[in-house]
C-alpha cells in the first residue's frame, strides 16, 4: 500500500495546491515504512494531479485542497483524505496503523472528515443570491 503526502518542512502542507514537495510512503508486509521525496512544481491543477497520480499511490493525505484539484485526483481513482495536519512521520504512521481518525490530525477550523457537499441541497440560486 502506498500513500502520497504533500509536505512543508517536516509537516503536512496546509494547502495542497501550493505544495511543491511530496513524500511517497509505502508500507511493506512487515509494517516498515519507506519514503521517497518528489518535487512537483506544476501550477496547473490538472497537470499537478496527473503527476501526483503517476507516483503510483492509491491515497493522498493532505490539508486543504481546491475543488478543481480534488476533482481531477478523484477522477484518476485516487482516494483523497483532506483536512489533515501534523508531522509527516506521525501522520504516515497513524494512517498505516489505521489510526487516522475523525479528530486526530484534523486541520484546525475544519468540521471533520465527512464528505464535502459541493452542490446546494434544497436551495435555489439565481445570479449568485439564495432565494428562499
Amino acid at each position: 500500500m502506498k500513500a502520497v503526502l504533500p509536505i512543508d518542512g517536516n509537516r503536512i502542507s496546509p494547502v495542497l495546491d501550493a505544495a511543491r514537495t511530496f513524500v511517497l510512503v509505502a508500507a511493506s508486509s512487515d509494517g516498515a515504512l519507506t519514503r521517497k521525496e518528489v518535487v512537483i512544481a506544476d501550477e496547473d491543477p490538472v497537470t499537478k494531479a496527473k503527476r501526483i497520480a503517476q507516483l503510483g499511490a492509491n491515497v493522498l493525505i493532505c490539508g486543504a485542497v481546491s475543488w478543481p484539484l480534488e476533482a481531477v485526483l478523484l477522477s484518476t481513482g485516487m482516494r483523497v483524505i483532506p483536512n489533515t495536519c501534523g508531522p509527516l512521520n506521525e501522520v504516515a504512521a497513524a494512517y498505516f496503523a489505521g489510526g487516522l481518525t475523525e479528530q486526530a490530525f484534523l486541520l484546525p477550523g475544519c468540521p471533520g472528515r465527512q464528505h464535502r457537499h459541493r452542490h446546494r441541497h434544497g436551495r435555489r440560486w439565481k445570479n449568485g443570491w439564495r432565494q428562499t
